[in-house]
């Protein structure tokens, strides 16, 4: 990477429908409370921290394309419009914006709708649901609504896919196909997103949301934050295990210096924490860990990574940020972003192994 600014943020979570929302709730390190999900045929709720309403109603939502739209393409197209808010998009030319749309489960909700109606009578299921069921809804919507997006594509995998979001956006960028680069990561609450995180690890809360990071070349138009470097992708094999993969992710990331911060995946699981955990053993620095506080947002967990990190650096905290991205079932990634900042312009360092202000 190189000359890859980050010029915008935006989050939807469990802490509310801004950046500033999240950045409290983490720096109060509380973890937010626990709704009960209830699971068809199963008499045992599930958990999940699910996203509150917004305050006031966005008024994107009453743009056409809107008005049936899912949850899922809610949160992206408001984290997305926060990330947009420097970009001066009232300018001649206007801005040519790329958007890139991160996703593990999708589009649940409306798949449901449409496949229970299908299974009770298909002679009346609603061919207006379907086109909310495919992955790519939340970005073709999103798209319609800026109007200036000539490049367009919807990532699916897990967690460390945001990573390749971010670095598809960056060669978008250079090969001068586009001005700024949206780079979305987005979930929506379902009870069989949480009923899947249960079979896989009975510790985790489910959670949802979405968050945004804007890229661009434009240094004017920066918040003070660049992407340095995302590592290899190490994928999970019959020879490379996921503890190997995150050791080798590890090794990619420069040591470890003063006023640098860790932003890692653990959830509180120790089993599944296990790979990651082993692999940072050797941070003793400062270190954030979002989903202690929202749960386990899959693809919007691994943005809000993101933005936490890029958050604390534009605000002057510290000079570098890691984010480390283990995924479920595939990969292993790391991101790195930095500032042009140096040691003697920041207040003095955080307490180690903490975001003590």
């Amino acid at each position: 990477m190189s000359q890859v600014f980050v010029c915008g943020l935006g989050s939807v979570s469990p802490a509310g429908w801004t950046v500033a929302s999240l950045r409290d709730a983490l720096a109060k390190k509380a973890p937010l409370p626990i709704q009960l999900l209830a699971r068809p045929g199963r008499q045992k709720p599930l958990k999940m921290r699910s996203v509150p309403p917004p305050a006031d109603r966005p008024p994107f939502l009453a743009h056409p394309r809107l008005r049936r739209a899912s949850p899922i393409t809610h949160y992206a197209v408001s984290a997305a419009l926060q990330a947009l808010e420097s970009i001066p998009l009232g300018q001649k030319p206007i801005p040519r914006i790329g958007i890139i749309v991160c996703l593990q489960g999708g589009c649940v909700q409306y798949s449901c709708r449409f496949f229970e109606e299908t299974i009770q009578d298909p002679a009346t299921a609603s061919p207006v649901l379907f086109p909310e069921t495919v992955y790519a809804a939340p970005a073709s919507h999103l798209a319609a609504l800026l109007e200036s997006a000539p490049l367009v594509s919807t990532l699916a995998g897990d967690a460390s896919a945001y990573a390749q979001g971010l670095a598809l956006g960056s060669d978008w960028l250079h090969e001068g196909r586009i001005d700024v680069c949206l780079v979305i990561g987005a979930e929506e609450e379902h009870w069989i997103l949480a009923d899947a995180l249960w079979h896989f690890d009975h510790r985790s809360v489910f959670s949802a949301g979405a968050g945004a990071l804007c890229l661009s070349l434009n240094s004017e138009w920066s918040q003070g934050v660049e992407l340095e470097l995302i590592t290899d992708l190490h994928p999970f094999t019959v020879r490379t295990s996921r503890s190997v993969a995150a050791r080798q992710v590890r090794a990619q990331i420069p040591a470890q210096r003063p006023f640098e911060v860790l932003c890692d995946g653990l959830d509180g699981s120790p089993r599944v924490n296990a790979a990651e955990t082993n692999a940072w053993a050797d941070w003793s620095g400062p270190r954030l860990s979002p989903k202690l506080v929202l749960g386990e947002g899959l693809m919007a967990g691994a943005a809000w990574q993101c933005v936490a990190v890029c958050d604390l650096l534009a605000n002057g905290r510290f000079t570098a940020g890691n984010v480390s991205l283990v995924g479920a079932n595939q990969q292993a990634v790391a991101v790195r972003f930095t500032t042009g900042r140096t040691v003697s312009e920041l207040p003095p360092p955080p307490i180690a192994g903490s975001l003590a202000s």
